[in-house]
């Protein structure tokens, strides 16, 4: 049987040598910090959700972005896979505040936090922080395991 696929967004502020992180306050990935992104919604692009997504979470708009990854998470047990869109920007309008979803904090590149993140992320972050740009797919056995994982660098997504 084919697995579902839901489709989100992430997009990471990563400015002279900081990166912008949210502290997820509810929902899918409570207390962790994460960069800020969710669902794509019906009749909206995936920049569309990526747009909305930073405002409503961190109140502030990308002016200028670039896509740099594309991630798989899978589940095991679970019917559907999250595909999700990984945008960077440096550049943005209004000031980061703290919204019902998430509480937004700058650190310096050497002091991310990566034991309070998703256990994904210290494999990506690094290529991430580089400028390059991937693929990757991980099976998590649950929210804390990954069982596999592959990563690659590619010339274009």
């Amino acid at each position: 049987m084919a697995q579902k696929k839901k489709i989100f967004t992430l997009c990471i502020v990563h400015q002279e040598g900081k990166v912008l992180l949210g502290m997820k306050k509810r929902g899918f990935g409570k207390d962790r910090w994460n960069g800020f992104g969710g669902k794509v919604q019906e009749q909206e692009s995936i920049e569309e959700a990526m747009f909305r997504e930073l405002k409503e979470e961190a109140g502030i708009t990308p002016l200028s972005f670039e896509k740099r990854a594309l991630l798989e998470f899978h589940f095991q047990g679970k019917p559907e896979y999250l595909e999700v869109h990984v945008f960077h920007t440096s550049s943005f309008a209004g000031e980061p505040a703290e919204t019902e979803e998430m509480k937004p904090q700058w650190f310096s590149q050497k002091d991310i936090p990566f034991e309070d993140m998703w256990p994904d992320d210290k494999h990506w972050f690094p290529l991430f922080l580089q400028g390059k740009k991937f693929k990757g797919v991980f099976l998590f056995q649950d929210k804390n395991i990954i069982r596999d994982h592959t990563l690659k660098e590619v010339d274009s997504l």
